[in-house]
Formats: structure tokens, C-alpha cells, sequence
């Protein structure tokens, strides 16, 4: 079977690093917030580029915190991404609009940019970037703020749920360390309503074990997505491109026989993926803005064709090959 993600294999040469994270926590105590947290939120800056780090409880909440400390009453979001870049506007109360997406998925004006598969989005409209796709450098590119998940299978994943908003302005880093926790800058002084939006310890530790490999990581989603696009060239099949700091969270391609494609794979025992199966205009929690099927074609285009295959960095050459050749078998 070749897996869409393999976090056993991943783990696997960084356990001891991974088991010693749990147990200082677990030895030191402090499981919210605190020093483990603190220290990851310096490295991570660091890594990022970025001025100030504020770790949170998941990329949804990332974006959500983002959203609300910056006063954020209107905001338009591609029509293709996942559920949480519209459900975020939606939480934080202000009113939400969708614009289409290019053939290649990334929306050119946004006000909530989306670095699709880990594509970097276009944001000279943009006050705050999903990210939740892309960590690596040149993250934030001038928004306000960006929403990075460290949920278990993204390119630097946690344990759990976990995530991080990164901004260069002081003040609006101050106003979202603060919403995490119950809107409070003084402890047991609340100078407004917050939320429980906390990076646990833990999680917080296991990150700061898997950050300095993360380099090494996204280096081989790019040999394995360069491998792909050259063994796959010729067929009757849209590729992804290449683009200045792709992350390469997926490697997404489009058929027009998609659903016959991801059969075959799966008779081959190669797994395979719809990144999305459904536009989000066209989610049922959305009906009462009143959009239609035809609303944003090139949107709702790209779910009837678009199929992920495995681009893990624990992917073996051989596996990468089998996927090839179930590929190409298919088009003969």
C-alpha cells in the first residue's frame, strides 16, 4: 500500500527526540502555555522570519484569532479551499463573500489569501493569508497576519490539534496573545471577551523536536513533485507547477476520467485523495447567501478534476515509481 501520509515512518528516525519532548513536559508540569510554549513560539519566529509567533489551538482558531484582532467586518475568500477559511469569517461576524479561483486553484484577489497546496497566493489585496498549507519562509509577504495548522498530516504537524497566527505589528500580536486566553493581558483582568485558544505544552514541544527537520522535509516534497511532473509529462493529465517557495503539501493533478483514475489507483493499492469534492458556495451551511451551481466555474470546475496523490517526504523511491507506473497504465 502506498499511503497518502505515513507519520509512522516519518516519526520513526526522530522518535527519541519525540519521546524526550513528552517527558520534559510531562517532568516540568506545565502543560498550558508557559515556558515550552514560549520558547517554541521564539524558535518558530525565527525560522518564519516573522517578528512575533502566537501559537493557538488549531489553524481554524489561527485564523479566527487573526479575524478578530483585526477588526475584520467584511472579508472574500476563494470558493475553492477548505471549510475553514469561510467558517472563520463566519465566527468571527463579519460578512463573507466568495471570488473564483484561476485554472490552478489560487485566487488572485482575496482578502483572506489562500496558499492552496501549498502554492504561495497572490496578496496585494489581502490583510490575512491561510497558510495553513505552506509553512516555510516568506510566509507572511507583507498581510496583516498569517493562519498556519499544525495538524498531524500538514508539512510540520503536531500530535494533535495546533496552530500559530505570525504578524510583524506589535500591537496587533499583543491583541491576539491576549484573545487566546480569555481576552486577558493581566491575569484575571479581562479588558474584553476572549477565547480558550491555547497551544498545549505538549504539542508545543513536539513541534519545537520536528522544527529543525522541516527543511529537510519540504526538500523532499520538491524532489518528489520534480520527480512526478517529469514522469508524468504527456499524458492526458493537468500537472502542477513549480513556483518560488511551494511548499508542496499536495501534488494535485486533474482528469477529466478523475473518479475511473482514483479507482485504478486504488486497485493498485495507491491511495488518492479529492481536494475538494465540493466548492464552498456550494456547501449546504452556506445556502442563505444564495449562490447556484455556475456562480464560480473555474471553481467548481476544478472539484469535478482535481485527485492528490501521495507526496509524503517518507515516500521511497520504489513507491514513487509504482505510483508512476499505475498512472501511466492507466492512459494506455
Amino acid at each position: 500500500m502506498v499511503r497518502m501520509v505515513d507519520l509512522a515512518r516519518l516519526h520513526a528516525p526522530i522518535r527519541k527526540d519525540i519521546d524526550a519532548a513528552l517527558a520534559r513536559v510531562v517532568d516540568e508540569s506545565q502543560f498550558i502555555l508557559g515556558a515550552e510554549v514560549e520558547a517554541f513560539e521564539r524558535e518558530i519566529a525565527a525560522f518564519l522570519g516573522v517578528r512575533h509567533a502566537i501559537g493557538v489551538s488549531s489553524g481554524s482558531d489561527a485564523l479566527f484569532c487573526a479575524l478578530v484582532a483585526t477588526g475584520t467586518r467584511e472579508a472574500s475568500v476563494p470558493a475553492l479551499s477548505f471549510i475553514a477559511t469561510a467558517e472563520a469569517v463566519v465566527r468571527a461576524g463579519a460578512k463573507l463573500s466568495f471570488v473564483d479561483v484561476a485554472e490552478d486553484g489560487i485566487a488572485e484577489r482575496a482578502t483572506v489569501a489562500v496558499d492552496l497546496f501549498g502554492r504561495r497566493a497572490p496578496v496585494s489585496e489581502a490583510t490575512i493569508i491561510d497558510a495553513a498549507q505552506s509553512i516555510g519562509r516568506a510566509v507572511l509577504r507583507g498581510a496583516r497576519a498569517a493562519a498556519i495548522s499544525f495538524f498531524p498530516t500538514k508539512n510540520l504537524g503536531a500530535l494533535g490539534d495546533g496552530g500559530l497566527v505570525v504578524t510583524n505589528d506589535e500591537s496587533l500580536a499583543a491583541e491576539m496573545r491576549a484573545l487566546r486566553v480569555h481576552g486577558s493581558k493581566k491575569k484575571y483582568v479581562h479588558e474584553r471577551v476572549g477565547w480558550n485558544m491555547r497551544l498545549d505544552a505538549i504539542q508545543a514541544a513536539v513541534l519545537r523536536a520536528k522544527l529543525p527537520h522541516l527543511d529537510r522535509w519540504n526538500a523532499a516534497r520538491k524532489r518528489i513533485s520534480a520527480r512526478y511532473r517529469d514522469a508524468l509529462a504527456g499524458l492526458d493529465l493537468v500537472l502542477p507547477a513549480d513556483a518560488p517557495d511551494h511548499a508542496w503539501h499536495q501534488f494535485v493533478v486533474h482528469a477529466p476520467s478523475r473518479d475511473a483514475l482514483r479507482a485504478h489507483l486504488a486497485s493498485r493499492e495507491i491511495e488518492s485523495e479529492i481536494y475538494y469534492p465540493l466548492a464552498l458556495h456550494l456547501q449546504p451551511c452556506f445556502r442563505d447567501l444564495g449562490h447556484r451551481e455556475g456562480d464560480f466555474p473555474r471553481a467548481e470546475a476544478f472539484t469535478k478534476t482535481a485527485l492528490a496523490i501521495p507526496i509524503h517526504p517518507s515516500l521511497g523511491d520504489a513507491e514513487i515509481d509504482a505510483v508512476v507506473a499505475a498512472v501511466r497504465s492507466f492512459f494506455k
